[in-house]
């Protein structure tokens, strides 16, 4: 073949693609700030961003991390701090300065969020020391922090990873409660994780944080209204749980025979999931001057006032001794609005949100049945 013919041959021969780069390899390092935030919050995965906080608390808190870093890890796995860490951990700021007063404002918050995690960590480490130091000696507060971590935490988690990955999702916190069997001591752990989502959601919506508007920029406005509704509801849940451990709990108090007698036959019913409501013991109720009731089926609360002095009565399931006078009950519209009222407010300001109700008041009959919560007993009447 001569060498003109070789010359003029096409070459068979393939060139394999260049796969697309994905997680932290694929970051967008030349394109500023605001792109590598951008690709954390849609590429990169939970683990990779713990990892990238990790990694940024033991370069900039060389004694404390160990006690920063022996939190849960869910204070480490947001996006936006995962983003920042990596930016500085590789001191990206030194060759692209485009965005650097984002990546300022960002580190700044990077920074306030651990510092508070210095004190929280330090009494979790110490427990973990003696473990490693053959000490069997797990207190009640770690036992029930891990005990949060494992279950409601995680649920939590789940639900940040379904709304990361743009679904609707919602959860039932007094459902969930119930079902690990947490009480109110575990509301002082899952509250502030709530109110930190709500609050960001809450100044990316009306637009008073600028970091929290540059955050979310990529949520329509409707999905930032529907996770302000869902963490408003879990917020209000954990203030039903609160109130329904107080209501549950065992009373100590002396009390005469005659009052075991009374209660012995009383019939209630002791917890209602609709409207999340648990009762209290009837026990209570004996000797108080002042009782709230609900009925589940009727939507009728009841207030109870007695003058006698020696306070309630219960005969069978009838309640003895109240003022017709001075009691009274009503038919809610809205109970989830005004039973929350009743279980913590004053007896004023209960008479100050009643004046508001558009139904009817009523004299109440006495009688309580398998529908009806006890609510609440207080000892003045006045």
């Amino acid at each position: 073949m001569s060498l003109t013919a070789l010359k003029g041959r096409k070459s068979t021969k393939k060139v394999a693609r260049a796969k697309a780069r994905t997680g932290l390899a694929g970051v967008p390092v030349d394109k500023g700030f605001n792109a590598v935030k951008d690709y954390f919050h849609l590429q990169v995965d939970r683990k990779d961003c713990i990892q990238q906080v990790k990694t940024w608390v033991k370069k900039n808190f060389p004694e404390p991390s160990k006690y920063i870093l022996a939190n849960p890890e869910y204070h480490f796995s947001m996006t936006h701090n995962a983003a920042t860490a990596f930016w500085y951990n590789n001191d990206l700021y030194k060759n692209n300065d485009a965005d650097g007063n984002i990546a300022k404002e960002f580190l700044n918050g990077l920074f306030d969020k651990m510092i508070p995690l210095i004190e929280k960590g330090k009494v979790i480490y110490e427990e973990k020391q003696k473990t490693i130091n053959n000490v069997i000696s797990i207190s009640p507060a770690v036992r029930l922090m891990r005990k949060i971590n494992n279950t409601i935490m995680q649920e939590l988690l789940d639900l940040e990873d379904k709304w990361i990955d743009g679904e609707d999702a919602t959860i039932n916190i007094y459902d969930r409660f119930k079902y690990h069997g947490l009480t109110n001591t575990a509301i002082s752990h899952v509250k502030p994780m709530i109110e930190g989502w709500l609050l960001d959601y809450e100044d990316a919506y009306h637009k008073r944080c600028d970091q929290a508007v540059e955050g979310y920029s990529h949520l329509k406005r409707s999905t930032l209204n529907h996770r302000i509704k869902v963490c408003k509801a879990m917020l209000e849940d954990l203030e039903r749980i609160r109130s329904a451990t107080k209501a549950s709990r065992n009373v100590k108090v002396k009390r005469p025979k005659s009052i075991d007698k009374q209660v012995s036959r009383v019939q209630y019913k002791k917890e209602d999931n609709d409207f999340k409501i648990v009762s209290i013991n009837p026990i209570q109720i004996p000797t108080k001057t002042r009782l709230y009731a609900f009925n589940t089926k009727n939507k009728m609360v009841t207030e109870y006032i007695t003058e006698s002095p020696n306070g309630f009565e219960i005969s069978g399931s009838t309640i003895k001794n109240f003022s017709k006078d001075l009691s009274r009950t009503i038919c809610l519209r809205k109970p989830l609005d005004f039973l929350p009222i009743v279980l913590q407010k004053t007896p004023n300001q209960i008479n100050d949100a009643w004046k508001l109700l558009k139904t009817k008041t009523k004299v109440p009959n006495g009688r309580i049945n398998k529908d009806t919560i006890l609510l609440r007993v207080l000892d003045k009447w006045r």
